[in-house]
């Protein structure tokens, strides 16, 4: 028994020296490692509006910024330590999407979780803060609720989603029915763009609180009536019986199945002088076509930078009845005046003239962005059932 007693200590002895040797190597180990480098800060805005963007690439040869808003892209200097950086002149306060190319490759910021989700070019996105009376900056004000659906579509054939925005004082067991605005994003964008890009439920919130707006339900739908738009790129508009079946398809998942749903599941007003329909570029198009040529539903139509409408503007609402049209509430179409489809705009303006439909003319500075959408839907929204219920 002594024996034994005597090699038991022996292995508890070795076996705390291997432990040490081992804790030992370790540690020497871990000291010989280079420090992590310091996390990178970016984007970072400063008290000027001034940002300032940074990305760690050592390898890198040559780094851009690109900026929403900016037709440009802004060259990015590399430090000893391989940051990329670049500051901008003071921006206007707003929501901006932004990515590195590095060496020819769109990056999004691996420093920033703020995202601008897009189908086909996710960017990242920066928020300069301004004054509490922009219409998309979040204030102390009674808030809505997004709501997110998922539906089989047997017109288009495949699994979707949309987004319905209830206002501050909505309440589903209540009497109280409210007008729908069905609000549509642009091409490339998902059905969450206006919430998650286009701050629409921020909008509608403050617009509702300050009594500039009617409370109403907005509805979000994914916009592709053919999802072989995405498909093909930008090149899917060259195609006209494509973007002919996207429109014609969309409008009947819209009447068919959305509004249905829409009207089963929510206290909304089922009067086509309770409906609204507006979207941005593509959704601009689809506005205008759906409204046009359904104006047994709708009663108040918005287009936003419209793009994707055939240039044959008769054969692509042959089936709208000007007599008809000429009864809207409002027809209400806005454009920026650097946009690359002003002139498109401006000829779709002069055709309805040309058919007698009255329409708003709406020309404000900006390109082809989220900036000029958010202000046109916090123009449009004050305007819409006025002489409703």
């Amino acid at each position: 028994m002594y024996e034994i007693r005597i090699i038991a200590r022996v292995l508890n002895r070795t076996a705390h020296a291997l432990f040490l040797g081992f804790l030992t190597v370790a540690v020497l180990e871990a000291a010989a490692q280079p420090a992590p480098p310091a996390p990178v800060i970016s984007p970072e805005v400063r008290s000027d509006d001034r940002v300032t963007f940074r990305f760690r690439d050592p390898s890198a040869q040559k780094v851009e910024l690109r900026l929403e808003g900016r037709t440009t892209a802004i060259e990015m200097q590399k430090d000893d330590s391989g940051v990329w950086s670049a500051s901008t002149d003071p921006l206007e306060p707003d929501y901006y999407g932004y990515s590195f190319v590095a060496d020819g490759v769109a990056l999004i910021d691996p420093s920033n979780p703020l995202m601008k989700p897009n189908l086909l070019n996710t960017q990242s996105m920066v928020h300069v803060p301004g004054a509490s009376s922009l219409p998309w900056e979040v204030n102390e004000v009674p808030h809505g609720v997004v709501h997110h659906h998922f539906y089989k579509s047997g017109v288009v054939g495949d699994q979707r989603d949309y987004y319905v925005y209830t206002p501050p004082d909505y309440d589903g067991a209540a009497k109280k029915n409210y007008p729908v605005l069905y609000l549509l994003h642009g091409y490339s964008d998902a059905a969450n763009g206006w919430t998650a890009v286009g701050m629409a439920n921020v909008i509608l919130d403050n617009l509702i609180a300050q009594r500039k707006a009617r409370p109403m339900i907005v509805v979000m739908t994914l916009g592709y009536g053919d999802l072989k738009m995405l498909d093909r790129g930008f090149g899917a508009f060259r195609d006209d019986d494509l973007r002919q079946r996207n429109l014609k398809n969309y409008r009947q998942a819209l009447l068919t199945e959305v509004i249905p749903q829409v009207e089963r599941e929510y206290r909304a007003l089922k009067d086509r002088k309770s409906r609204a329909i507006a979207g941005l570029s593509m959704g601009g198009s689809e506005s205008l076509f759906v409204g046009l040529t359904s104006l047994d539903h709708f009663a108040w139509i918005g287009a936003f930078s419209t793009g994707g409408l055939s240039e044959n503007l008769d054969q692509q609402f042959a089936e709208m009845k000007a007599e008809d049209a000429a009864k809207l509430d409002l027809l209400w179409i806005a454009c920026g005046t650097e946009d690359r489809l002003i002139d498109t705009n401006r000829k779709i303006r002069q055709w309805l003239s040309s058919k007698g439909v009255k329409h708003t003319d709406i020309e404000t500075p900006g390109a082809h962005t989220w900036m000029v959408w958010r202000r046109n839907l916090s123009a449009f929204a004050p305007l819409l059932f006025q002489n409703g219920k």
